[in-house]
């Protein structure tokens, strides 16, 4: 059977994952777990599993068939240097992760290669946590980030991985795990762009309803309205800013797809606009206890109803970006949602904004210092979205597109456009339906 021995040092970090490793390791069936460390003396009862055998580090290596996991930080490797010979040949696994966000230096497991160069030395298992590693492979990422530079080394290593129920990623080699070992400092990489765009917008919508409605009304008339700031003008910018971002959503496809038109040839920013859409759908059910008598609260309900059926669309789109329930759908139903529910919930959304600004949309009274209220300019991108979608759909533009999503050509991109239909070629082309009309 596999067999596992990894020295650890008793430390506080160190503890808690080696004990959890050594619990996985157990429970996926290694027949054999050896903790080495520089006093197994002194190692609390308790501490590690029953079947994980607790034992010093040359005992601990000497009985190491194939894999030694090196749970112990970056510093302390100058400490194994005199079990350099009983580590010859053997897989050394670096489970380190980088101390700061810097790649252009040796990684951890580069250096622990330069300090052992007789071992195969593999980079992995850094990217999962302790908990992942208690609870299971079911309850967190599947993915284990694994590079070498020796292909036996990585083998077992994969072969391991799998039996402890994860999904190996081989990255490459061992100049790969500068890159893996700074991806758990990483702060959601990903959210950086759509907030910045999310705050942005509202910092426009909010200071252009500020300047529009507070502040040029006290300089121009004298009129004090510096109490909306904190209520009204936020709830007024939020619904404006999640309407922007939704067809902000679906305008690089529209964009694409017309761009395929004419030559021939999204889960963050949804999250975000479901934000705003909520603490617009929160503050629109809490503004009505300023004005508690029964008919205001009555025409208040009736008016949001639009704004609950788009709230609960939107919630559904924010449901199926995470990637635990859209990996249970398939690729129609998920595009289905994200699609087809994303421009209901579009059309829904502009038809809110309609509904309740447009009779006063057109009253004078509505563009004071010529400036139009923010729920006008916010719906001039959803509704060019939404305009361009209906082209799209159209039975002429609808079926070209699909055409040339499918490997259609126009002729002057094709290079087998002008092989004559008569031509052996060109009756090949044209069985295998991929001559252009």
């Amino acid at each position: 059977g596999l067999k596992a021995q990894f020295p650890i040092r008793l430390t506080p970090c160190s503890g808690d994952f080696a004990r959890s490793l050594a619990l996985r390791l157990v429970a996926s069936g290694v027949q054999r777990v050896v903790v080495g460390s520089r006093n197994a003396n002194r190692i609390p009862s308790g501490l590690f599993p029953d079947a994980v055998e607790l034992r010093n580090q040359e005992w601990a290596v000497s009985q190491a068939v194939c894999l030694v996991f090196m749970a112990l930080f970056p510093e302390h490797y100058c400490s194994l240097l005199g079990l350099q010979s009983a580590l010859e040949r053997k897989v050394l696994v670096d489970v380190s992760n980088a101390a700061e966000m810097n790649i252009h230096r040796l990684s951890n497991a580069e250096q622990l290669a330069e300090l052992f160069p007789n071992c195969l030395v593999v980079k992995g298992f850094n990217t999962v946590s302790t908990w992942e590693l208690q609870t299971g492979a079911h309850d967190g990422s599947r993915q284990v980030l694994i590079c070498s530079n020796s292909t036996e080394g990585k083998k077992k290593v994969v072969q391991l991985a799998r039996q402890m129920g994860f999904h190996p990623v081989d990255m490459g080699g061992l100049s790969a795990a500068r890159e893996i070992e700074v991806a758990p400092l990483r702060l959601l990489p990903s959210w950086s762009g759509p907030v910045v765009v999310t705050f942005l917008l509202f910092l426009f919508f909010y200071g252009y309803g500020f300047l529009r409605g507070i502040l040029l009304p006290f300089l121009a008339q004298g009129h004090n309205a510096f109490y909306r700031l904190a209520l009204d003008l936020l709830n007024e910018s939020l619904p404006v800013v999640a309407l922007v971002i939704l067809a902000l959503v679906y305008f690089p496809g529209l964009f694409a797809a017309w761009l395929q038109l004419w030559s021939g040839t999204k889960k963050q920013l949804g999250l975000l606009r479901f934000l705003c859409a909520a603490l617009h759908g929160v503050y629109s059910l809490c503004l009505p206890l300023r004005r508690i008598t029964l008919r205001s609260i009555v025409n208040t309900a009736y008016k949001q109803v639009k704004t609950v059926l788009g709230l609960g669309v939107l919630s559904l789109l924010a449901v199926t970006s995470l990637p635990s329930v859209g990996n249970t759908l398939n690729w129609r139903e998920f595009m289905f949602v994200q699609t087809g529910l994303g421009y209901i919930a579009l059309t829904l959304s502009i038809m809110h904004t309609f509904f309740f600004g447009w009779d006063f949309a057109f009253h004078i009274e509505a563009y004071p210092f010529y400036m139009p209220p923010s729920y006008l300019v916010a719906v001039v991108l959803p509704w060019i979205v939404l305009v361009c979608r209906c082209f799209l759909l159209h039975p002429c533009i609808f079926t070209r597109l699909t055409r040339i999503r499918r490997g259609w050509e126009s002729k002057h991109n094709c290079p087998y456009a002008n092989i004559s239909d008569d031509r052996p070629q060109g009756q090949l082309l044209r069985k295998l339906n991929l001559q252009t009309p």
